[in-house]
């Protein structure tokens, strides 16, 4: 993979930020977008705007044909038997609540449990949590390795017959830790429970296919591969989706309506209330695109690479914690004795260092780490070693002001 190429693409890197050339290490939370999707969208706005499905005029029908081709390579990029199983949302969040409201609260009762991890981002927490309220069902966890692995004795362990659904993030935003989802599909499968798996950090750096992961549900935003924001993906198994009934009711989605009934559109549609996200699904077509340009295998590949550059460079200094596993994705969450991850992450954007610093959306976990906060350096197929040394040498000046200052 050509580097110093695919940053040609993206505009946005090339400036500066308080005097220094940017380094952008916050990839984890929205990366950055390239010309081509940029272009896309404004191509859409400037040549074609219109609603979709609904009128028979030139402008309307390619806009439907930029839509529904976005979804047909959606379902190419991750496998889908059908486009019937791709489901355009908001986001992740959004896909993930639609199967705990449609899903989860139509087939949980007392008794029933839900299993997640410690490690899961508060979209795939809080849901399930209101799900059980709701239902009467057990929200149960699978404990952490010391690494924050999980094993699979701890998954079988933990996984009954009482158990219905399955909800787990396949890379973890904080720890980097990547989850064996297709044996914990497998595990969830022989109890008879269904798996929904948060893809928000997998499928916009490696290779993803539903159907070799055999999993139920697999939820993802377009804003984390390139993409606009304001889009994501709902992927589900088109015998359960068609079975679940919609979370929003109005126009587009509706099959016909009487005075007290109405019927709904068929799949995917009747997921798909109000006028659809047209841009956003049109620029993810397009960040699709260029993703497989550039080859999912070479980008897991770079940002490994990266990742353990990192930890290796930042073991010269004294006093960071590195949390999560040595095998991970390519982010590197962190803490510096004695400074609180905000002046971190303050000090290296002085320097143009652009990082992150917080509880990740993950307050379970920062439990578990016993922690109120990291930082959190994370890298995407535009990041490069320099990066990585630019990020290390600002973290020694941070290290050196404050014990300045201390």
């Amino acid at each position: 993979m050509d580097v110093n190429k695919v940053r040609q693409s993206f505009p946005i890197l090339h400036q500066e930020v308080n005097g220094h050339p940017l380094v952008y290490l916050d990839s984890a939370a929205t990366s950055q977008k390239s010309q081509q999707v940029i272009d896309s969208i404004d191509q859409y706005y400037k040549e074609y705007n219109s609603n979709v499905h609904r009128g028979v005029h030139t402008l309307g029908t390619k806009a439907t044909d930029g839509y529904e081709g976005a979804r047909d390579k959606v379902r190419r990029f991750i496998n889908a038997k059908s486009t019937q199983e791709i489901i355009f949302t908001r986001g992740t969040t959004t896909s993930i609540n639609t199967v705990a409201y449609s899903y989860g609260r139509t087939n949980l009762q007392e008794g029933d449990e839900i299993v997640i991890t410690p490690m899961e981002h508060h979209s795939n927490i809080i849901p399930w949590q209101q799900t059980a309220k709701a239902t009467g069902a057990t929200l149960k966890y699978i404990p952490l390795q010391e690494d924050g692995t999980i094993s699979l004795d701890d998954v079988k362990d933990t996984i009954t017959d009482n158990t219905k659904i399955v909800a787990m993030m396949h890379v973890s935003n904080v720890l980097g830790t990547i989850n064996p989802i297709k044996e914990v599909t497998d595990i969830a499968h022989q109890h008879g429970a269904v798996m929904l798996v948060d893809g928000a950090q997998s499928a916009p750096h490696m290779r993803v296919d539903v159907q070799d992961l055999d999993c139920d549900f697999f939820a993802f935003s377009g804003h984390k591969m390139g993409g606009p924001t304001g889009i994501g993906v709902l992927y589900g198994k088109k015998h359960i989706l068609e079975k679940m009934e919609p979370v929003e009711f109005g126009g587009e989605m509706i099959d016909f309506v009487n005075w007290y009934d109405s019927t709904w559109k068929e799949l995917p549609w009747k997921f798909e209330g109000g006028t659809p996200i047209i841009a956003g699904a049109i620029g993810l077509g397009a960040a699709i695109d260029f993703l497989e340009e550039v080859g999912l295998d070479d980008i897991e590949a770079h940002e490994r690479d990266l990742a353990q550059y990192a930890m290796d460079r930042l073991k010269s200094i004294e006093g960071v914690t590195i949390y999560g596993p040595q095998e991970r994705a390519g982010l590197i969450t962190f803490n510096l004795d004695d400074v609180h991850p905000h002046d971190v992450a303050t000090v290296l954007d002085a320097e143009g260092i652009a990082v992150r610093a917080g509880h990740h959306c993950a307050q379970p976990l920062m439990k578990w780490l016993n922690v109120s906060a990291t930082a959190r350096a994370s890298f995407y197929m535009y990041n490069t070693k320099e990066d990585v040394d630019a990020f290390v040498d600002g973290l020694q000046k941070t290290k050196e002001f404050f014990g300045d200052v201390f």
